[in-house]
Formats: structure tokens, C-alpha cells, sequence
């Protein structure tokens, strides 16, 4: 009967051994997914936030860009260069060393002047037809405000031109517009541009 009642105590108490075990194992596991929703939390919050900040950064880089727009004036013989979202302090508009045409720094309104252009593009042209179009590789620098935070930019661009006849004094050049090529311009690109076009 004693030995009986030992294994019924016996039984109870490895009974209660295994509830407690048990009742820890439910305990570790309600704290690791506890800690693994935190962690989750967390994560999406920091994401969340890494986001609105890659968003917000990208947003200034698109205000801070220069996007140059050219207007054709009086009659094809300048070209008025314009920022829809910056103030243009100043410009420099640099030519492929071998083209003979010299650089132009407009001390008024930022344009490309066609008069220094036409002599070496019609000489360039002569002996071919009197009407026909081009592209001229240039280098322009600009000088601008993006808020309070002074930029200057440099990229390659083509200047698009087309020559006319005239019927008692030759040929004419007129200039068309003006086209990106490169945001990050450097001399070496714009001389291996007019090689390119000239090859």
C-alpha cells in the first residue's frame, strides 16, 4: 500500500515537473514572437523611414538639377538659354578646340550667339548644298542659385544649326535649338564629340 502510494506521489510530482516544463516552453515561445513583432515593427518603422527619406533626397536632386531650354531669337541668330526653376547667374559656352570658333561668355543675357558660329561651320560646309542641317557639339558651364546654395554645372550639349541659300550673298546660318547629351561635360568629351561628328 506504501509503495502504492509512493508511485501515485511519485507520478504527481513527474506530472507537475512535465505541467512546469510545459508552461515554461509556452512562456519562451510567447516571448520570441513578443520579440520577434518588436523587431518587425521596428524594421518596417526604419524602413518606412529610409524610404521617406530616399523619396525626399531624390526630390531635392530633381529641384537642384539644371534643365537648359533654348529659345530661337531674331531669327535663328542667337539662342536664348533658360532654367524653368533657376535664375541663371552666368554662362560660358565652350567649342571643340579644332573647330575654330572661340568661346562666348555672355555678360548680359545668358545666349549663344550665331554670328562667331556661322564663318567656320559655312567654311566647314562650303561647296556642299546650300540648304542643309547639323549639330555642333558645345560645352556649357552655368552659374545658378538652387535655394541658398550656389551650383555650377557643366554638360555637353549639341547646338542644332541648318544653312540657308541666299539669292545674292551665298550662304546663311540659323540656329535651330539646343539638345543634351551628357549632364557631366568635360572638354575631352566635347573635342572627341566634333572628332566623331567630323570623322
Amino acid at each position: 500500500m506504501s509503495g502504492s502510494a509512493g508511485d501515485e506521489a511519485a507520478d504527481r510530482a513527474k506530472s507537475r515537473r512535465r505541467l512546469l516544463t510545459l508552461a515554461e516552453f509556452v512562456a519562451v515561445a510567447g516571448l520570441l514572437v513578443a520579440a520577434l513583432t518588436l523587431y518587425l515593427n521596428w524594421s518596417q518603422r526604419r524602413s518606412d523611414a529610409d524610404d521617406r527619406a530616399a523619396a525626399a533626397s531624390a526630390q531635392r536632386n530633381e529641384r537642384a538639377r539644371l534643365d537648359l531650354t533654348a529659345t530661337v531669337e531674331s531669327d535663328g541668330r542667337r539662342l536664348a538659354l533658360r532654367d524653368p526653376n533657376h535664375d541663371l547667374q552666368d554662362v560660358a559656352i565652350e567649342f571643340p578646340t579644332k573647330s575654330g570658333i572661340s568661346r562666348q561668355a555672355p555678360v548680359g543675357d545668358p545666349v549663344i550667339e550665331a554670328e562667331p558660329i556661322a564663318g567656320p561651320i559655312l567654311a566647314l560646309t562650303d561647296g556642299q548644298a546650300d540648304t542643309r542641317e547639323g549639330r555642333l557639339p558645345v560645352l556649357i558651364t552655368a552659374r545658378y542659385w538652387d535655394g541658398d546654395t550656389a551650383r555650377t554645372v557643366t554638360g555637353l550639349y549639341d547646338v542644332i544649326w541648318s544653312t540657308h541659300g541666299r539669292l545674292l550673298r551665298g550662304r546663311t546660318l540659323r540656329l535651330e535649338g539646343l539638345r543634351l547629351k551628357d549632364r557631366a561635360g568635360t572638354k575631352a568629351k566635347l573635342d572627341a564629340a566634333w572628332a566623331a561628328k567630323r570623322g
